[in-house]
């Protein structure tokens, strides 16, 4: 098995757009078409010094995804986070994770939150290995009963 190398690239970028699709594609299929309560970022809400976006490889192929972005001026959230089906279970998200909470306490953050979803348990176990503890849903997820929000400091 290939290493895994996490590099830096843009939002939106001809390599990052085909494992965000594919979150979002994997997401419709789970919640019955439903697309999310959040719409899709800007691009640069990803870019230096608000926020970062990392792509996971193994070998010559890109197989995960995630992002930072400013919530507010201490807290960051993670977005678009995304391990291809066929390259779980091999620590990929958890990597991902790491250098997304190292990106963030260097952009100045203190924590970090996120929104993941009732059926996606795989995703809850992920973050709470992590360190993740849920918290009352914030923002677009205020009342909306298929969203799990959690914090972390860090």
């Amino acid at each position: 098995m290939a290493e895994i190398e996490i590099l830096p690239e843009p939002y939106g970028s001809p390599i990052s757009r085909p494992l965000t699709e594919a979150q979002g594609e994997e997401l419709a299929d789970r919640y019955g078409g439903w697309e999310g309560a959040d719409g899709e970022p800007e691009p640069k809400q990803f870019e230096q010094p608000d926020g970062f976006f990392l792509v996971a490889w193994q070998g010559d192929r890109a197989v995960g995804c995630g992002g930072v972005l400013r919530f507010d001026d201490l807290t960051a959230e993670l977005r678009r986070m995304f391990v291809a089906p066929d390259a779980r279970r091999r620590g990929i998200g958890q990597i991902l994770v790491a250098r997304l909470e190292a990106a963030a306490r260097e952009l100045g953050y203190e924590r970090i939150r996120l929104e993941t979803g009732v059926r996606q348990p795989d995703a809850q176990r992920l973050y709470e290995r992590a360190g993740y503890e849920p918290i009352p849903n914030y923002g677009v997820f205020v009342g909306e009963r298929r969203s799990i929000c959690m914090e972390k400091r860090i």
